[in-house]
This record gives structure tokens, C-alpha cells and sequence, in this order.
């Protein structure tokens, strides 16, 4: 075939191998995704629940941890099934729209997390440094207004990459060695040149992602200063463990996003598996741990949980 009848062909149909040279542990591969899958539907379906129906947890950080359980739920629900459904039924077509559509609510829904995790260090930060000014600046109407940008901060960044793939050619390669679809590992199949992509790709990183870390490195700087000048050694053990539950997700958020990076940009010598789990996980142990680290270290919450699931059913 010539380089102008193979340019002219552009593939309108991927295959996802899901985690390549583990083909026959798929099976295996599977048990803890699915247990994964059920105990982050579970998980952050019962703490919206539970939130929107007990009043007394209606203040600003039960609100935000259920935007976070929302945001938990979309993101294992867009890529757990494909993964499931290679793992399981050898499903691995998928069509460009499809693929497109995927990576589109995976990369949003990661910089809505990310937003979020932000915005509860806010409310962290007020809560300790200004706690009598904090129910008159943290109202409901503020935090509705929060969410709602969170949320279109998100997708109006993530919408250009639509038409930045849109508008390439994939005559290459159309087997993608992962279980979904992503921005960079779909757009290096195009003949194109894609570096408006790698750009755009990055500023987004930077001016999303990064920042919201460096924005909540500066909260939690500001909130250790606010504590360590409080004269009550029980006040100031009260403070921080009422950041415990939140720095525990930032790091499981943030942490395997790093790791993966690192491996990626290092390790050479790592198998091609070892990246595909890893992604996985980045998508996998947020959905699935969140609701547990907050279910078990914020007391509001856990007697909730246990009402619901002992106390009704007696």
C-alpha cells in the first residue's frame, strides 16, 4: 500500500486488549476489579444516601464529600464495565465516538475530583481558622455556586480535545494495549501531527491538576500554622483529626497518579502490564476507599451508616 492510500485511510474502529501479556489471567484479573467495582457503587451510594437524608449531615463538608462520591461513581462506572466486559466476554471493539466519549467523562471527572479535593481543603482551612465566621461563609447557596463551577471548570477544559481528535486521521495502528481509552494513547494512533495535542494536554495538567495540588499544599500549610498556635493540646488534636479523613484521600487520589507518572517517565524497564495496572488503579482505589476512609474515620457518618444497615433492620 502506498504512504498516500494509507494516509487516506483513517480506522473508525479500535481494539482494547485490555492489560497486554496478561491475556490468560484476565480471568483472575477480574475478581478484584469487579469486588472493587461493588464496593465503590455500594460504597458511595450509601454516602450520598445517608447524606441527603439525614439533616444533620447537611453542611458544607458532608456536601462536598458528596459531590466526591458522585464524582467516584462516574468515574469506576466509565471504566470498570469495558474493563470487565475484555476481561469477561473478550469485548474489545470499540468505536472511535465511543472511545472519544470515554476518555471525555474519565479526564473531566478526574479534574472534578481534583476541584473538589481543592475545595474541601478550603473548607478545612475555614473551618479551623475562621470556625465562627464558617456557616455564614460557607452557605448553601456558595457551595452550590462551587460545585457548579467545579464541574464546568472541568468539562470547558476537557471539550476542546474533542475536536483536537476529531479532526485527526488514524491510519495507524488501531489496537490500544489497555482497558480504556485515553487522550495521548488514542491521539499517537493519527498520522497527523499531534503536538497541539500534547500542548493542550499539558496546560491542562498544569493549570488544573498541579495547581489544585499546590493550592492545597498552601491550605494545609496555613491550617498546620493555625493549629500549632492554638494554646489546647486537646483543641489542636481535635483540629487535625478533623483533616485526617481528607488527607488520607488526597494522598490515594494524588499518590498512584504520581507513582504512575514516575514510571512512566523512569521506568523503561518496566513491563507494559505494570503501567496498565497502575492506571487501573489510579482509577480503581479512590472510588473504592473513599467512602470507607470516611465511613470509618468521621464518627457522623459511621453512626449513620450504622443505623441504616443494623438499627432499620431490627
Amino acid at each position: 500500500m502506498t504512504a498516500s492510500n494509507h494516509s487516506s485511510v483513517s480506522h473508525t474502529v479500535f481494539h482494547l486488549l485490555g492489560i497486554p501479556g496478561l491475556e490468560d489471567q484476565h480471568m483472575w484479573i477480574s475478581i478484584p476489579f469487579f469486588m472493587s467495582y461493588v464496593i465503590a457503587l455500594l460504597g458511595n451510594s450509601l454516602l450520598i444516601f445517608i447524606i441527603f437524608m439525614e439533616r444533620s449531615l447537611h453542611e458544607p463538608m458532608y456536601l462536598f464529600l458528596c459531590m466526591l462520591a458522585g464524582a467516584d461513581l462516574v468515574l469506576s462506572t466509565c471504566t470498570v464495565p469495558q474493563a470487565l466486559a475484555i476481561f469477561w466476554f473478550n469485548v474489545r471493539e470499540i468505536s472511535l465516538d465511543r472511545c472519544i466519549t470515554q476518555l471525555f467523562f474519565i479526564h473531566s471527572t478526574f479534574i472534578s475530583e481534583s476541584g473538589i479535593l481543592l475545595v474541601m481543603a478550603f473548607d478545612r482551612y475555614i473551618a479551623i481558622c475562621y470556625p465562627l465566621r464558617y456557616a455564614s461563609i460557607l452557605t448553601h447557596t456558595l457551595i452550590v455556586k462551587i460545585g457548579v463551577i467545579a464541574f464546568l471548570r472541568s468539562y470547558c477544559t476537557i471539550l476542546p480535545i474533542i475536536f483536537l481528535l476529531k479532526r485527526l486521521t488514524f491510519c495507524q495502528n488501531n489496537v490500544i494495549p489497555h482497558t480504556y481509552c485515553e487522550h495521548i494513547g488514542l491521539a499517537k494512533y493519527a498520522c497527523n501531527d499531534i503536538r497541539v495535542n500534547i500542548w493542550y494536554g499539558f496546560a491542562i495538567l498544569m493549570l488544573t491538576v498541579v495547581l489544585d495540588v499546590l493550592l492545597i499544599f498552601v491550605s494545609y500549610v496555613l491550617i498546620l500554622h493555625a493549629v500549632f498556635h492554638i494554646p489546647s493540646q486537646d483543641a489542636r488534636h481535635k483540629a487535625l483529626n478533623t483533616c485526617g479523613s481528607h488527607v488520607c484521600v488526597i494522598i490515594l487520589f494524588y499518590g498512584p497518579g504520581i507513582f504512575t507518572i514516575l514510571t512512566q517517565r523512569f521506568g523503561r524497564h518496566i513491563l507494559p502490564h505494570i503501567h496498565i495496572l497502575l492506571a487501573n488503579v489510579c482509577m480503581l482505589a479512590p472510588p473504592m476507599m473513599n467512602p470507607i476512609i470516611y465511613g470509618i474515620k468521621t464518627k457522623q457518618i459511621w453512626e449513620q451508616v450504622a443505623h441504616v444497615l443494623f438499627i432499620r433492620q431490627k
